[in-house]
């Protein structure tokens, strides 16, 4: 059975409301664009394209996804526009779902994941990578896991004071060093602890800075090297964080972390403020990396597993 068959309610309800800016803003291009005319054709089909770029699609992403309907249309022979929508969405989503790497009941992990699973947070500051960091904390340890934090941003000190206060509020524990201590030194402590105390996730915020890109990836592979020590034949997730309200300039930062690190999965955060939600299009598909969990409020329980289908309903649903 697949995640969306376990999708409650109430995460649809979330979904919605969450990203309700952006549909109303790709609704009414949409309209606009089909406006007065029965089939698809290619003035409709321009005026699609124009909706997806502006909607912070992405022109790349925008065009496969154009060339896809043109198939659909040229195989089908005749497709009105009132078609067009779900056609659309049936195509998006398969889109997407090119990119997934497995399925996952919520915040479960799956049987016979190697434990402790280990989360290496990345971004650069101001996307919402510690909030982001203590939502999963609190999502994963309502899901029944023990949760451990690792406060490798030692660069700055309110780093690791907003990742203390995250803890005390989620009831974690959080292992930290002084400003200016060798992260991987706390990642090898971290991961040491989470063993010691048999716990299930651990996840390590890292500096977000992207000016030194040489010392962000040796940075990171010193991380690693120290955590594959501790757990031998780990293969820890590394999270992109990204502020969807920033639209392309999201993308950008996107493009500077895969050529910097192996981004494995995507945070989009703050979607819920912006009408710029189309950019998850977008970034999943130019880096091949699957989107992991949105952002679509403020509330601990608004950090969301994505699920590709729910966000193209509740984004182009008519």
């Amino acid at each position: 059975m697949g995640f969306f068959d376990f999708f409650k309610k109430e995460n649809k309800e979330t979904y919605d409301q969450g990203l309700q800016k952006s549909k109303q803003s790709i609704f009414d291009k949409l309209t606009r664009a089909i406006a007065g005319r029965d089939k698809v054709d290619d003035e409709v089909l321009d005026s699609l394209e124009e909706t997806l770029v502006t909607s912070d699609v992405g022109v790349e992403t925008t065009l496969r996804i154009i060339e896809r309907i043109e198939d659909r249309v040229a195989r089908d022979k005749y497709v009105g526009t009132s078609e067009l929508n779900r056609i659309l969405r049936e195509e998006i989503t398969a889109l997407l779902a090119e990119n997934e790497r497995e399925e996952r009941d919520g915040f479960n992990l799956r049987p016979g994941m190697k434990r402790p699973y280990v989360i290496l947070v990345v971004g650069v500051n101001g996307v919402g990578k510690t909030t982001t960091i203590g939502k999963l904390a609190y999502q994963f340890k309502q899901a029944g896991n023990k949760v451990i934090l690792g406060a490798a941003d030692t660069f700055r000190a309110a780093a690791i004071d907003q990742l203390q206060i995250w803890g005390d509020r989620v009831g974690v524990p959080v292992v930290k060093q002084q400003m200016g201590s060798d992260p991987a030194s706390v990642a090898f402590d971290a991961v040491t602890h989470a063993v010691k105390e048999g716990a299930d996730v651990v996840i390590i915020d890292t500096a977000g800075r992207l000016h030194n890109k040489v010392g962000l990836m040796n940075e990171l592979g010193k991380i690693r090297k120290v955590i594959t020590k501790v757990v031998p034949e780990s293969n820890p997730e590394v999270l992109l964080v990204l502020d969807g309200s920033t639209g392309q300039n999201a993308f950008e930062q996107a493009k500077q972390f895969a050529a910097v690190t192996d981004v494995t999965a995507l945070a989009v955060t703050k979607l819920d403020g912006t009408a710029k939600g189309g950019v998850v299009i977008g970034i999943s598909d130019q880096l091949k990396t699957p989107v992991r969990y949105i952002g679509l409020g403020e509330g601990m329980k608004d950090l969301q597993i994505f699920n590709n289908k729910a966000f193209v309903d509740s984004l182009f649903a008519e």
